[in-house]
């Protein structure tokens, strides 16, 4: 990949920062990547603490009878649009300059945040007001998360995709915790106005990062004068059709899904009926999660063995942290199963997404990364109305147990997976990927 003047300077920044011979951190010396990485961690903080603070506010506050149906019909509302949208971000990704797409989406959650303030403060917020300022949030974010995940190797050299990767994912864990420790708290302090200007103010913040950010023009991107003479790109079906190794992992991670993302609508349950506890405690439990999936990004790779063997590993330990909280109904244990599953979950995305930027061919990213958040998500929303609609006749304890067994499965299938079979779009993974 030819680097341009931008990236050129930026590199040679980088290497001005180097002391006895040590680089500095990639978002340092590259800065057009760390402004949109830093957009990123603002858009998905203030998702993750939107989702955390409402689903707090409806098991606390708005809702007295069907609350578990209630948080896990919200929370489903928050996972459909990258399911349902899928073709169509990826067309957008495609088509559109990558950095106006992410500022567009950036600013249009910021808009509805904004909005959704104004009629909180003025009183009489609906329930249903709400859930559609969910649903508008996670269709924003929908557009956001895979444009960024395809724009990487317009804002980084080849060597440094699994370090931006690895800096990319642990986004996700930034954002958790912030969500853990600003959401409940928020809403028990300023309620959903406080919750919604918070927000705002990160997607703002967000927009403008990305709106800083110069992004290199690769072979094949909207932005390219001779992307017009490419070749079109495949559908989405030929795309996972030509890559079977990935397709098998995608299905196995997609049926893990069904039991791990329960996570979000146990938590306000177990707090509320097993620990009788407030949004600190919410906020406790969801900063161990996202603790733990931080550091599990940052040190994903540095696990040993193939990705899959690695995978199926931390998918077991996975759920046994998960299924522990079902016999021991204790603050700080719980809190301990809580950032071991991080762990296992940020680990396990870096190894699998890293070896996807390398398994995909580049004209194809776009439908593919847009296509894996709607594969994995699929059950994002079945999770929530399951483990939601459950909690109301069922103990918090006996749905952390269902979650552990239920992912001994994936973890079995992912094990078998062996090695994926060379072909042309399979390249040799390298470094932590061997």
């Amino acid at each position: 990949m030819t680097a341009s003047p931008v990236a050129a300077s930026e590199t040679e920044a980088g290497v001005a920062g180097e002391t006895g011979g040590r680089r500095a951190p990639l978002i340092l010396r590259n800065r057009a990547f760390g402004a949109v990485w830093l957009g990123q961690v603002l858009t998905q903080a203030a998702i993750r603490m939107f989702q955390v603070g409402v689903s707090w506010w409806i098991v606390a506050y708005a809702v007295h009878d069907a609350r578990g149906l209630a948080s896990g019909l919200f929370m489903a509302a928050c996972t459909l649009p990258a399911v349902v949208l899928a073709p169509v971000v990826a067309g957008a990704v495609a088509r559109f300059a990558h950095r106006s797409v992410l500022r567009t989406a950036a600013g249009l959650a910021g808009g509805a945040s904004a909005a959704l303030a104004l009629w909180a403060y003025g009183g009489g917020l609906p329930l249903a007001t709400v859930y559609a300022a969910g649903l508008a949030l996670a269709t924003c974010q929908a557009f956001f998360d895979p444009c960024l995940t395809t724009s990487v190797p317009e804002l980084v050299d080849d060597a440094d995709i699994e370090t931006a990767t690895g800096f990319e994912l642990s986004t996700q864990s930034l954002a958790g915790l912030g969500g853990a420790l600003l959401g409940a708290l928020t809403v028990d302090r300023a309620g959903v106005a406080g919750l919604a200007v918070g927000c705002a103010a990160a997607y703002a913040g967000a927009a403008l990062l990305v709106a800083s950010a110069r992004f290199r023009t690769t072979a094949g991107d909207p932005a390219d004068p001779v992307a017009a003479a490419a070749p079109p790109r495949r559908t989405l079906r030929r795309i996972l059709g030509e890559l079977p190794y990935v397709r098998r992992i995608l299905v196995c991670f997609t049926a893990a899904n069904l039991f791990t993302t329960a996570v979000f609508v146990v938590i306000p349950l177990y707090t509320r009926s097993v620990l009788r506890g407030g949004g600190g405690t919410v906020a406790l439990l969801e900063a161990s999660l996202g603790t733990g999936a931080l550091v599990g990004a940052f040190t994903g790779a540095r696990v040993p063995g193939r990705p899959t063997v690695a995978g199926a590993y931390c998918l077991a330990l996975m759920a046994l942290a998960l299924a522990l909280p079902g016999l021991v109904a204790h603050r700080l244990v719980i809190a301990g199963c809580l950032a071991v599953a991080g762990w296992c979950a940020g680990a396990v995305s870096v190894r699998f997404v890293a070896l996807f930027q390398r398994l995909v061919p580049t004209a194809d990213k776009p439908g593919f990364f847009a296509v894996m958040q709607a594969v994995l998500g699929a059950s994002l929303p079945v999770a929530s109305l399951v483990f939601g609609s459950a909690g109301d006749f069922l103990s918090p304890q006996t749905l952390c147990l269902v979650q552990g067994v239920g992912l001994i499965p994936a973890a079995v299938a992912l094990a078998l997976l062996g090695s994926p079979t060379p072909g042309p779009a399979v390249a040799e993974p390298s470094g932590g990927e061997r």
